[in-house]
């Protein structure tokens, strides 16, 4: 396999593995995260919507930076503009992480921000790699 193949074969499979959390979360926050958001006292229910945004915050990055990757392998879009001049946004809202340790969260919404940061991490050192190879 060339090294373009296995590159291709990579990011292929990080972008379905993206796409297939961004859907399991649109569900569980259509669904699911309003009655369970319910059923908290206030303080959790504050918890529970700050860490709903960070969820999303990172999907939002995942996908923003796999879309123009997927630009640049198509040659709709040059690497250097791909990249820009900052690495993705938000990192210090996105690598936080101390809050989904929280117990007093439901235990879904807790699997899909360990997903969702593990995911973001491997984007970011993508990110980072490309910038060098740039």
């Amino acid at each position: 396999m060339t090294a373009i193949a296995a590159e291709t074969a990579f990011f292929g499979k990080t972008y379905g593995e993206a796409v297939d959390l961004l859907l399991v979360a649109r569900d569980y926050l259509a669904h699911d995260e309003p009655g369970e958001r319910r059923a908290l006292m206030p303080t959790q229910r504050l918890a529970m919507c700050s860490e709903t945004l960070r969820l999303t915050a990172r999907l939002t990055q995942i996908m923003a930076w796999l879309l123009a990757q997927r630009a640049v392998h198509s040659g709709e879009l040059s690497r250097e503009k791909a990249l820009g001049d900052e690495p993705l946004a938000a990192l210090d809202v996105c690598m936080d992480g101390e809050a989904e340790e929280d117990r007093d969260l439901p235990p879904r919404l807790v699997d899909l921000l360990g997903r969702s940061r593990r995911l973001y991490v491997r984007v970011t050192r993508l990110d980072e790699l490309a910038r060098r190879m740039a």
